[in-house]
């Protein structure tokens, strides 16, 4: 599975090492992702999401529900 938040499609950035002498070789920046167990009450099941930290944050502010939607909608989640 490819490293992207399942909630806000954050994925890999590329960027550059830039040395003391100011050479630049190539780097990832990587987004910070959990496995996360979250419970849908209108479906009544389990989901296993792997999201960004800051998504978390969302969904403790949002909800669940209203996060799910929004995945969906923008074809972040099936």
């Amino acid at each position: 599975m490819s490293r992207v938040c399942q909630l806000t499609g954050k994925k890999v950035m590329v960027g550059n090492n830039v040395s003391h002498s100011m050479r630049k070789t190539k780097r990832k920046f990587y987004p910070n992702l959990v496995k996360k167990k979250f419970y849908l009450p209108e479906e009544d099941k389990y989901v296993t999401l792997k999201v960004s930290t800051s998504a978390l944050r969302t969904v403790n502010k949002k909800g669940i529900t209203a996060c799910v939607k929004e995945a969906r909608e923008k074809g972040y989640l099936k």
